[in-house]
């Protein structure tokens, strides 16, 4: 099957003001089929977001891109605004982390989707209104609630405001970058609910990026962990959670907490991501690994594949016993 969604060596990089470079993603590869639901996941600053949106075509000014995006078999990177925006929003839409950064604040909920509808021409006027308001009764907001402004709206709401708008084209993909970002836990299970609801009734391919491994164990179908703005490990949910091939994976669920067995201890990952405007040399993770040797101090460890899509970058040779 051809996939929905393909991106083919994404290499994306900042010039800095000293006249560097910080290479934030490096050769990252993806595949999304059709109502397939992919979770992205690391620590900050590991090139999450970055990935989002460069394949929104989002970056900013500050930002090059190099690789390949294809949306049904489309490079819609090749020809960079004119070959994305015709896409942005009607074949794949974004929520943003941070709805209140997000939303224009000086205009309502309901115009700012009506703004997105009368833009990519789906439908005007007093056609586009109705249409608004079935959008936001879709994500639990009362039709009404159009007229309010963001700040007049709770944190949740404000989440639901912004699937909404992102759902407002009937998009096949749609990106949520930290959807439960500074919500607390309660509101944060009723977004993922909802966003698992509206995957499973309209059909959508869901792209989560998230740093919180046990939404992607409840949420996704496969998982793809970045490092260092590379992909250390990705696989299905069910082999990422119980046979971890990459050190980094193994460590980043040992320091989540195990709700079906409190009394399993949580360990934190020691030291901090490596900064990325400076040379690496030999595995990225080697200073915080438990299992590094001299292989790893000199030699970057390549994506090798085990079958059926199971990927890993790691130098062990007894990988089932990381």
């Amino acid at each position: 099957m051809t996939p929905l969604l393909e991106v083919e060596g994404l290499h994306v990089w900042f010039d800095l003001a000293d006249g560097g470079e910080l290479h934030a993603v490096q050769d990252v590869g993806l595949t999304l089929q059709p109502g397939e639901r992919l979770g992205l996941v690391g620590e900050s600053g590991c090139g999450k977001t970055t990935t989002a949106l460069a394949i929104m075509g989002l970056l900013p000014p500050s930002a090059s891109a190099a690789g390949r995006i294809l949306l049904e078999g489309k490079d819609v990177l090749a020809g960079g605004e004119a070959t994305i925006r015709p896409h942005r929003w009607v074949d794949i839409a974004i929520v943003f982390q941070g709805a209140m950064n997000a939303l224009n604040p000086v205009r309502t909920i309901g115009a700012q989707i009506v703004e997105a509808l009368e833009l990519h021409e789906v439908v005007r006027g007093a056609a586009a209104r109705d249409r608004a308001g079935d959008l936001l009764e879709s994500v639990g907001i009362p039709a009404r609630r159009a007229e309010r402004f963001p700040h007049e709206l709770s944190g949740g709401m404000r989440q639901r405001a912004a699937i909404a708008m992102a759902l407002s084209c009937e998009p096949k993909v749609l990106i949520a970058d930290e959807p439960t970002t500074a919500l607390d836990v309660m509101v944060q299970a009723q977004i993922l609910e909802l966003l698992d609801g509206l995957c499973s009734d309209f059909g959508l391919a869901l792209i989560l990026v998230t740093h919180d491994l046990p939404v992607v164990a409840q949420l996704c179908d496969r998982g793809v962990v970045m490092y260092a703005g590379r992909i250390a490990e990705r696989g299905t949910v069910e082999e990422l959670y119980h046979e971890p091939h990459h050190p980094y994976t193994r460590l980043l669920f040992a320091a989540t907490p195990d709700l079906d067995d409190l009394d399993q201890p949580i360990v934190s990952i020691p030291g901090a991501p490596p900064r990325l405007d400076r040379p690496l040399e030999g595995c990225p993770f080697r200073p915080r690994c438990d299992r590094a040797f001299e292989r790893c101090e000199t030699e970057r460890p390549r994506l090798r594949g085990f079958g059926d899509g199971r990927e890993a970058a790691c130098h062990l040779d007894q990988l089932v016993s990381v």
